[in-house]
């Protein structure tokens, strides 16, 4: 990365709407953890989307879906850690996700996928099949697992286990990669700032 291209800024999402989610403390972990460069800002919105409907979209969408697909197009990368429910992705995450595809806000765009439980297949496999169906890169394409669920870890828990802050790191330099590859070969169809 170069100074003229900034920070790279991430946007980090978690399928979980529960307040001390271990989906949510991954991220806050990862924030935390960021090296110099990379920025990475959690979104909360999802829960305020209302069900995905074609009808309602537009050149005025719903506030919350404008806010998420604000936020997105200035991003350079997506980080996402998710639970899995009866199998399959939140309901939540993939109505978000569902807000994103009739935009290029997502195309080409690096994810990163977070796995905090290691039992959770179903769903991160359904994660990535999404996630690609929407042209998005999934980064090594496959999750990083991060195993903090059923483990009584809050965020200072997570960064005080250096096994965790390994794999954290690792999968962030990865994704690093993956954003700076992606400003040099300018794939992303919607223009950053400086761009």
């Amino acid at each position: 990365m170069t100074p003229s291209q900034g920070p790279l800024s991430i946007l980090a999402i978690s399928g979980s709407l529960r307040t001390r989610s271990s989906n949510t403390i991954l991220l806050e972990a990862a924030a935390r953890l960021a090296a110099p460069g990379l920025e990475i800002g959690l979104f909360n919105g999802i829960g305020a989307m209302p069900h995905f409907n074609p009808d309602l979209d537009g050149p005025d969408p719903p506030p919350a879906v404008a806010a998420f697909r604000a936020r997105l197009a200035v991003a350079d990368g997506l980080l996402i850690s998710s639970p899995e429910y009866a199998h399959g992705v939140p309901g939540v995450l993939k109505n978000a996700l569902d807000w994103l595809v009739s935009g290029i806000e997502a195309v080409a765009m690096p994810v990163m996928l977070l796995n905090a439980s290691p039992r959770a297949t179903h769903a991160q496999a359904s994660l990535i099949e999404t996630l690609r169906t929407m042209a998005m890169e999934v980064v090594d394409g496959r999750p990083f697992d991060v195993p903090v669920a059923g483990r009584p870890l809050d965020l200072d828990g997570v960064l005080a286990d250096p096994d965790l802050v390994v794999a954290i790191r690792t999968a962030l330099g990865a994704l690093s990669e993956a954003c700076v590859r992606s400003r040099d070969t300018g794939r992303r169809l919607v223009p950053r700032p400086g761009a």
